[in-house]
């Protein structure tokens, strides 16, 4: 671990704790249930697929995300490149959570609104719960898919898990909680800093 935490400190003295510290800052503003939804149906798209792409094609769909007929949102989607286009019947299916959606935000705990979305927000476990929840401004739950499985394998903290149950993924959060409190970040933060290190870029 100690390897891990001197690379992260090393990006902490650079140009990387500035690009880290304005996403922090843009995840905390204010969102309309709009934007919020429009949030939700990026990290259904990003699950298998190229986070900058999903980025790319949320912004040229916008609020299509919530106005476009299934059928016609599908074809957007495919018209935009988008592999799975076929998850717009995820989007449309989840439709009638995007008002209640914000309601929840306002009253439930950080860790009981990401077990509200797994169970039922069609196209979300785990990980797509805890990603929606950090880009929307929280910052106690681990963002865990390939990369950062294979970076903490990589410095030798885990063993890749064969499949990513809900005991393997809190599992993995546990450590990645200890190493954010060795780093002296919050767990949205870490995400940040240990992305660029596997990738060399910040998004979202």
């Amino acid at each position: 671990m100690q390897s891990l935490i001197k690379k992260i400190n090393e990006l902490k003295k650079g140009k990387v704790k500035k690009l880290v510290a304005s996403k922090i800052k843009e995840f905390k503003k204010a969102k309309s249930y709009k934007e919020l939804f429009s949030e939700l149906c990026y990290c259904i798209m990003t699950a298998g697929f190229n986070a900058e792409r999903s980025i790319n094609i949320q912004k040229a769909i916008g609020n299509g995300f919530l106005a476009l007929p299934e059928k016609k949102l599908q074809a957007r989607l495919k018209e935009l490149g988008y592999r799975y286009h076929n998850r717009a019947e995820y989007i449309a299916s989840n439709r009638k959570y995007a008002k209640e959606l914000k309601k929840r935000i306002e009253s439930m705990q950080e860790h009981d609104l990401r077990e509200w979305l797994a169970k039922n927000i069609k196209g979300f476990g785990y990980k797509e719960a805890s990603h929606f929840l950090r880009n929307i401004g929280y910052c106690d739950c681990a963002i865990i898919d390939f990369h950062i499985i294979d970076l903490l394998e990589k410095y030798h903290l885990i063993k890749k898990p064969k499949a990513l149950t809900k005991k393997s993924y809190l599992g993995i959060e546990r450590i990645l909680r200890d190493l954010a409190k060795k780093s002296k970040l919050t767990l949205d933060e870490l995400d940040l800093y240990l992305w660029y290190l596997e990738t060399g870029k910040v998004l979202k």
